[in-house]
């Protein structure tokens, strides 16, 4: 893959299962974008329909980040828990150029519910210290996340532990006996409760959802380039739609709906021939404005995209690999 940037085509590595899987799926199917799989739906190399010039791999989690690392994958749809776990400065690799609104879960320090007086992690530096002094050994953090869960035990002054790695469940090491505390990923909170475990009151370590993120290690080409521009387009031009509404009223009304939506303007909705593109908080407001100001019918629709001219999240790319 890391060839393709001389090509003129773009590489966009997409997770290959689970839920992650449909809901990226779903989320590229709302744009109006599909995948042809090759081989079938067990196949593992696609290519994007709708957008020509974009192949899609369909790759493990963790294989998409070490793809955007390597710069072997010019973009990729992965959580950022993943990405941010590979250490180092993540942004002298990988540029975040959306997040995704789906994929999200925290990465958190949880403890045996049991331990009522380990409540913050000032609490399990005084455990740890008390832990080591009585049997001579380290207390045990089980994760996935060694390079995450360091940096988080530093900021907050914990020294006395060791990293048990993790290659199970990991919540389950404590009730195993492998481990006395767990960092690990939690949605919910229900998986983390049915073993016995709570999240600490200033234990989350990051806020984690699924990201379309871009390599700057990849060999991007000016035409690789703009597929990935007119790619983030097409995707924040439906993200922009969903978050508005059009309203339109009859054109021997303009000056009266005119008047009325003054408000709603000045807060940031753009007239139309006989209507405003309102952001939908202020839809009913401003249907109101309408209403009272005795301008009707007011009919509303929702746009399927709103494609603005620039692009800053791929202006930003461009500068960062100096192109």
């Amino acid at each position: 893959m890391s060839g393709s940037g001389m090509t003129g085509r773009l590489s966009l590595g997409l997770p290959s299962k689970g839920r992650l899987k449909e809901q990226c799926e779903g989320w590229l199917s709302d744009c109006g974008l599909g995948l042809e799989i090759a081989g079938g739906s067990r196949g593992y190399q696609a290519q994007l329909t709708g957008l020509t010039g974009v192949d899609a791999p369909l790759l493990s989690s963790s294989d998409i980040a070490a793809g955007l690392d390597a710069g072997d994958l010019h973009l990729g749809v992965v959580g950022e828990d993943l990405l941010r776990e590979r250490g180092g400065e993540l942004e002298n690799r990988v540029l975040l150029l959306r997040p995704l609104g789906f994929g999200r879960a925290d990465l958190v320090v949880a403890a045996p519910q049991s331990w009522i007086d380990v409540q913050t992690m000032a609490d399990v530096d005084q455990v740890a210290i008390t832990y080591l002094a009585r049997t001579g050994r380290r207390l045990r953090v089980a994760t996935k996340y060694g390079v995450l869960t360091r940096a988080f035990f530093a900021r907050h002054g914990v020294s006395d532990y060791r990293i048990v790695d993790s290659s199970g469940a990991t919540e389950g090491a404590p009730a195993a006996g492998a481990a006395e505390l767990i960092v690990d990923i939690s949605t919910t909170g229900a998986t983390l409760a049915a073993n016995g475990l709570r999240p600490l009151a200033d234990g989350l370590i990051l806020k984690s959802q699924a990201q379309l993120a871009a390599s700057l290690k990849a060999p991007w080409s000016q035409e690789g380039l703009e597929l990935a521009r007119r790619f983030l387009r097409i995707v924040e031009a439906r993200a922009r739609a969903r978050r508005l509404a059009i309203l339109t009223w009859p054109a021997e009304q303009d000056a009266a709906a005119e008047a009325a939506t003054a408000a709603a303007v000045a807060r940031g909705a753009s007239r139309r021939q006989s209507g405003v593109l309102v952001g939908a908080p202020d839809l009913f407001e401003t249907a109101e404005s309408l209403a009272a100001a005795g301008v009707g019918p007011v009919s509303v629709a929702r746009p399927d995209y709103v494609f603005h001219a620039d692009c800053p999240a791929i202006d930003q790319l461009q500068v960062r690999l100096g192109l």
